[in-house]
């Protein structure tokens, strides 16, 4: 755990250090759960919404995005089911008054004793070596079975006293499990109660006259209060999807773990509408679709499992988490849910207005079903980020911190170097910038040493190193470093482009899928 943290720690200050995320307002002390994304961070940032919105809109002939306003009519969130049931489990200590979210202190717990089973599967996999199956393991080892029959019976015993709204249960296993508050230690709690996640606002130049808004918690229901105009206007037929990035506000009690869980954030969802009693093979061919997207980035497949919920929305007939292995465990990266009709329908009811579609191939007229697949930006920023960033021990006994970011996602493509500032070589590496900028990003680097330089750039993430010689004036090539590999080629200048393409284009890397 405490190898974890560190880990984590490192991921932090590397961000702020290297340009990639900041606290929000830092010199006046920052803002809680707020951040800023730096000048790299801002091109990584950039670069994961073009390659999903190209996978999901570019790539797909009955897909199509919009950019709905963060203000909505405040109907579109009683309708949503907003107003009502939007709230987390909130929890005090009396004694730190800090306030917590009562089921993410559960979660917790059970995340510690998965951190037990993490340790019986390494201590296993020493001992046995090769012929290790770690599937067969975790599911025959008492102890480990034991371990996660636990953390079943707790997780579920959990759900459902949500689902039933018994937070007086909660309480109860909160008080069983002997939590303790992290920052006192103390079992000293107040009552669970229901907080609700919205932040208010208001519409209107004066104050009788201004009307009561939110800033929208999720993207979504800017899609579907656009259905129809969409449908009508794009001639979709069914089945068809839209698509759309945009921020979303929550009042999080507890925002936490970095960029991971904060008050103002991004998502990127899709609403894909279909026929009524083809959305389990819809929901099942979407799952798959989006664990290949994020398996195309190379960050290994163990990092990613799939969760089943337990414990369903109101709305949804199944719904399934893509969790990935962040420095503090596996968490939610991705929901996919099967939301049936409850939005369409809940709006045509709050609305007067009918959202059906003639379905022409049946002669009918439905109001569609939805599977939707919605992605936290930050969240995909941070899980490419943390992977991506390891310390190498060298054959020559040094290290080296390296950011292996996903070529293609990289901010800056390539660095150019001149070996020396001088005999020439700065102008032609400023040549070399000048014809490669047209195509990717890339940055002309010409303080200290070589050596020194390389680092600073693997450092950074940049996937190219590109020395500008005295050979380079003789015969007009330059040296090409890779940054994972360390290995150095000679390449003709006029090689170079088609070289960077071939390791950092999205057409490449969306060919995976």
């Amino acid at each position: 755990m405490a190898n974890q943290e560190d880990k984590f720690k490192k991921v932090i200050s590397h961000a702020k250090e290297y340009g990639y995320v900041f606290q929000s307002s830092e010199i006046y002390d920052g803002l809680s759960a707020v951040y800023d994304y730096a000048q790299n961070g801002t091109e990584l940032k950039n670069n994961i919404k073009q390659y999903w919105w190209k996978a999901m809109v570019q790539l797909h002939d009955n897909i199509v995005g919009i950019d709905s306003a963060i203000f909505m009519h405040p109907t579109v969130w009683k309708a949503s089911g907003h107003v009502d049931a939007f709230n987390d489990p909130l929890i005090d200590n009396k004694d730190s008054k800090k306030r917590y979210r009562a089921d993410v202190l559960i979660e917790d717990y059970c995340a510690k004793i998965e951190n037990k089973i993490e340790k019986e599967v390494t201590k296993a996999t020493k001992r046995f070596g090769d012929a290790f199956n770690k599937q067969e393991f975790i599911t025959t080892n008492p102890r480990v079975v034991g371990y996660q029959e636990k953390i079943d019976t707790i997780l579920s015993r959990m759900g459902s006293s949500l689902e039933k709204e018994d937070l007086e249960d909660v309480r109860n296993l909160i008080d069983e499990l002997d939590i303790v508050c992290p920052v006192s230690g103390s079992k000293n709690w107040t009552d669970v109660k229901q907080f609700n996640l919205m932040f208010g606002t208001k519409l209107g130049a004066s104050a009788d006259s201004a009307m009561d808004l939110y800033l929208r918690p999720e993207t979504a229901q800017g899609i579907f209060v656009n259905f129809l105009n969409v449908q009508k206007t794009g001639r979709m037929k069914i089945p068809f999807g839209i698509a759309q990035i945009g921020k979303a506000f929550r009042n999080e009690i507890v925002a936490r773990q970095f960029i991971f869980r904060q008050r103002e954030f991004e998502q990127m969802e899709m609403q894909f509408f279909v026929r009524p009693g083809t959305q389990k093979e819809w929901y099942e061919s979407w799952k798959e679709n989006r664990i290949k997207w994020h398996l195309s980035l190379g960050l290994g497949e163990d990092n990613y499992r799939f969760h089943d919920h337990d414990k369903l929305a109101h709305y949804a007939d199944a719904a399934a988490d893509i969790e990935f292995k962040f420095p503090f465990g596996f968490k939610e990266l991705e929901g996919i849910h099967s939301r049936t009709d409850f939005d369409l329908s809940s709006h045509e009811k709050h609305s007067g207005k009918k959202l059906q579609y003639f379905d022409h191939e049946i002669n009918e007229s439905y109001v569609p079903y939805v599977v939707e697949t919605s992605i936290g930006v930050d969240r995909m920023f941070l899980a490419v980020f943390s992977n991506s960033l390891v310390e190498e021990e060298l054959e020559n006994g040094s290290t080296r911190t390296v950011l292996k970011l996903p070529a293609v996602l990289a901010p800056t493509k390539a660095a150019i170097l001149p070996l020396v500032k001088k005999d020439g070589l700065p102008e032609i590496a400023k040549e070399i910038v000048e014809d490669l900028k047209w195509d990717h990003k890339v940055i002309y680097d010409e303080k200290d040493a070589v050596g020194r330089r390389y680092r600073r750039q693997d450092a950074n993430g940049t996937p190219f190193c590109i020395t500008v010689d005295h050979q380079t004036i003789e015969d007009k090539t330059v040296t090409i470093r890779h940054r994972d590999t360390m290995e150095q080629k000679r390449v003709a200048i006029t090689d170079l482009k088609s070289i960077i393409d071939a390791e950092v284009s999205m057409k490449e890397w969306l060919k995976r899928i």
